[in-house]
């Protein structure tokens, strides 16, 4: 049986709860409220930006304690990630999802600053538009679609842990590890 990893667990979880949690509201719930409350494009686009700028920071502490967590529950559990049959696909698939919502979170950071930057009325902000120009239309498509793919790839994540959790079951361990070491062992039947 597990030892108990309350903290890290609590870490990781917590965490991409809010990230996948926190990118969902901003895309249907921001995202809508500015195109419903904003006259213009420009408008739109500033109502959208002031929110997500707001959401930065708590979005940076939330994916800041799931990699935290994700790093110390891969460090307890490397023993079954090497001997138990599915654990080690589904870490490496948890892996890549994990690299793409960050990438896609990335993504959108830059895209949402470049549309708030083109959209803002501020005199600095238009002299750093001016030296870096974009097809605001084009970009605010991106924005939408990267802002789609963040609760996506943060879903799956969370499906993922849902398959961690059931092959942390005693009876899964068990069958996992003998079907390994039936594996790694072709005279036993």
């Amino acid at each position: 049986m597990s030892d108990r990893h309350t903290l890290i667990r609590s870490l990781h979880d917590v965490g991409l709860a809010t990230w996948f949690g926190g990118s969902l509201m901003g895309a249907v719930g921001l995202n809508g409220a500015a195109e419903e409350e904003g006259s213009t494009v420009a408008a739109r686009a500033r109502i959208a930006s002031a929110g997500w700028a707001k959401w930065v920071p708590v979005n940076a502490a939330a994916i800041g304690a799931h990699l935290f967590g994700g790093g110390g529950l891969l460090a307890v559990n490397t023993h079954r990630v090497r001997t138990q049959q599915g654990v080690g696909a589904s870490t490496t698939a948890k892996t890549v999802a994990t690299a793409a919502a960050l990438a896609a979170t990335a993504y959108a950071r830059v895209l949402g600053k470049r549309v708030e930057l083109a959209t803002s009325s501020a005199p600095e902000d238009n002299e750093k538009a001016g030296q870096h120009p974009i097809d605001l239309h084009q970009a605010r498509r991106q924005l939408a679609c990267a802002q789609w793919a963040v609760p996506a790839l943060t879903g799956c994540l969370v499906v993922l842990n849902a398959l961690h959790g059931e092959q942390q079951r005693p009876m899964e361990q068990f069958h996992g590890m003998w079907d390994h070491a039936r594996s790694m062992t072709p005279l036993v039947p």
